[in-house]
């Protein structure tokens, strides 16, 4: 049996390898786009099938109270297995868009067995010192999602189908790594009986509500800006000539935000968790307003840095807003009111992509960006009105 200390790495490598089925389809993109013949407006509505899928997916998982009537490992094992079938999908010689966004909205819906099922199993081990594991936890879901833009810089050298089985092999592994080594947590309470009240009963607290709504408000930045940094940096290179690595910045930048979230973390063991979110929003919703300025600039380096920076305050409030609302809901049904909160989170993202998506040809790109504040803005005044 793995001692307690040895459980949070498991946990978070088998997070960082299931993740990484999220934007597999962003990662091969322009491959995709080539071999299927797709327009280049399917990076919106792939995006998009993903987040609707692990909606759906949180929905059903909420509703059913899975996570917290069945042992969490397995659950997450079945999941991270099914979700790296339906990513080898892809694959499929005969696909068409619409197949493919079938692909990736099945593949969304099995990683609400993953990524708040990760979470909910460190809150059964971490009762104390939860801010610091989820930093970990969801660091490990940003160098998840950041990884397939770094194997995307490797398919000169391997095949885009390549990079999709890598992908779904290190899912299967990250599943089986959770299945065998992680049992049950000393601090899991289990729920013998359907809740449909669930719900909408963690929302009747007000402690909840207003971790909840903070989480909300990031939300509607995090995932656009995630699936938009290609298209920021190949804006970017094409106005001021330059000849960018794009697949490799892209994944310095969103994969920065992994080092960010530990780093907050440890900050929250100072100076309180909802403080450190506070701030973060609040910078991340500053580089909002302020990019435009920034991204017309013609110093590379100060573009860079800027991104980067955005890339590390972007994400590094989540584990955060998990904590606060793993704490303040109730212990026997915390597995299903961090699926809840993240269910109605995701189905933020898909406006704000699809927003963007829609908007990117009509208004200057570097303008584009601003419309992101919207969430940062609601999030820190539901946190003021505490």
């Amino acid at each position: 049996m793995l001692q307690k200390k040895h459980i949070l790495p498991i946990i978070v490598f088998s997070q960082f390898c299931c993740t990484s089925l999220w934007f597999a389809g962003n990662g091969v993109m322009s491959d995709l786009i080539t071999s299927f013949k797709l327009s280049e407006e399917a990076l919106g509505h792939l995006t998009s099938a993903v987040q609707f899928g692990f909606i759906i997916g949180t929905l059903c998982f909420s509703i059913l109270t899975l996570v917290d009537r069945f042992p969490p490992s397995k659950v997450f094992f079945i999941s991270a297995l099914l979700g790296a079938l339906c990513n080898l999908g892809m694959t499929w010689e005969g696909n068409t868009l619409t197949s493919i966004i079938g692909f990736r909205f099945l593949t969304g819906f099995f990683l609400a067995g993953i990524y708040p099922v990760g979470m909910k199993i460190a809150a059964d081990y971490y009762e104390s010192g939860l801010g610091k594991a989820l930093g970990y936890l969801v660091g490990a879901l940003v160098l998840g999602t950041a990884f397939p833009h770094l194997l995307k810089d490797m398919t000169t050298t391997f095949p885009w189908k390549s990079v999709i089985i890598a992908i779904s092999g290190l899912a299967t592994l990250g599943g089986l790594l959770m299945l065998l080594l992680v049992p049950n947590g000393p601090f899991r309470k289990v729920s013998t009986q359907f809740d449909f009240s669930a719900f909408y009963k963690v929302f009747q607290n007000k402690e909840f509500r207003v971790s909840a709504f903070g989480y909300f408000g990031h939300m509607w930045e995090l995932y656009a800006f995630w699936a938009f940094v290609p298209v920021i940096l190949s804006s970017y290179a094409t106005h001021q000539e330059l000849n960018l690595n794009i697949p490799l910045l892209s994944f310095l930048i969103i994969g920065v935000g992994g080092l960010a979230c530990v780093l907050g973390g440890y900050l929250a063991q100072s100076f309180g968790v909802k403080r450190i979110a506070t701030w973060m929003l609040l910078l991340s919703c500053i580089c909002c307003l302020v990019s435009p300025v920034v991204l017309q600039t013609s110093q590379e380096y100060v573009v860079m840095t800027f991104l980067f920076f955005w890339g590390m305050v972007v994400i590094a409030d989540s584990p955060l807003f998990s904590t606060l609302v793993a704490q303040n809901a109730p212990t026997q049904i915390k597995g299903t009111a961090l699926t809840i909160v993240t269910c109605i989170g995701f189905a933020i993202t898909i406006i704000s992509i699809q927003l963007l998506s829609q908007l990117v040809n009509s208004i200057d790109a570097n303008w584009l960006y601003m419309l992101l504040a919207i969430g940062p803005i609601l999030g820190l005044i539901s946190l003021k009105n505490k």
